[in-house]
């Protein structure tokens, strides 16, 4: 069985959604796989990575320091992820809340930086880079309540995967992105039932989770990926287990030669 036949079975078994794409390092317009891959879904904290993108082309251009100080506001703590709600220290560097926001998905670092530098500007850099579908809704919110926007993201397999590919190609501020996800903690989606070093640069990625909800987006060797799962509350379980069956898929894809 291909893989593409692989990914549509794990996917026709999954209690929702599961959005597939493919693509080669550095070639961001060439889809290698597909599998309802211009569906938009919730991405949860994939979404940090367009704020991320943004963040790492400011330092570039020099509209943002990384060792501008940040002071949280009440408003910025946030459940969930991360280390700041039990951390004394009210002030970060712009580069300590990117880290944080990589490495630990960090709610609360990533609603400070999102505040320093704007929804706004987030959403205009994404479409300057090609995603018209993925943008930012909102902060991260715990809990998220009927009059707040529905989700913190939306978005696309294709997109992503695009976004994926772009980053593990490119050079200046693609650098500093690359770097970021490489210190990202969880490995527990896409790269889950493959046998690699942890320490490694074999892997750079972001995850997302939250009630009915499993993303992962990333570089895998010379591959750029994107799996997207989306199911009614209570299928966690399953979504997990259709991420990470579709990330072993990938893994046996041919790596693409080295640019």
């Amino acid at each position: 069985m291909d893989a593409v036949a692989r990914i549509a079975e794990v996917a026709a078994e999954c209690p929702g959604t599961l959005a597939v794409a493919v693509r080669a390092v550095g070639e961001p317009g060439g889809l290698l796989l597909g599998v309802h891959e211009d569906v938009e879904l919730p991405l949860a904290s994939v979404g940090k990575l367009l704020l991320l993108a943004e963040v790492a082309m400011s330092l570039e251009g020099g509209i943002l320091d990384a060792e501008e100080r940040v002071a949280l506001e009440d408003d910025d703590y946030c459940g969930g992820s991360g280390l700041l709600l039990g951390l004394s220290q009210r002030q970060w560097t712009v580069g300590d809340l990117a880290l944080l926001t990589a490495a630990v998905s960090d709610n609360t670092a990533t609603n400070a930086l999102l505040r320093r530098v704007g929804l706004d500007r987030v959403n205009a850099a994404a479409a300057a880079l090609g995603l018209t579908c993925t943008r930012l809704l909102d902060r991260i919110r715990e809990p998220r309540t009927d009059a707040d926007p529905p989700t913190f993201a939306l978005g696309t397999a294709s997109e992503l995967a695009g976004l994926a590919a772009l980053v593990a190609g490119g050079q200046g501020w693609q650098v500093q992105l690359r770097e970021w996800m490489l210190a990202n903690t969880d490995h527990g989606l896409v790269p889950a039932l493959v046998r690699h070093d942890q320490e490694a640069a074999w892997i750079a990625n972001k995850t997302g989770t939250d009630d009915g909800i499993r993303t992962d987006v990333g570089i895998m060797g010379g591959l750029a990926y994107a799996v997207l799962a989306s199911g009614p509350p209570g299928s966690d379980q399953s979504l997990v287990a259709a991420v990470r069956q579709a990330g072993l898929t990938l893994s046996h894809l041919p790596q693409p030669p080295n640019p």
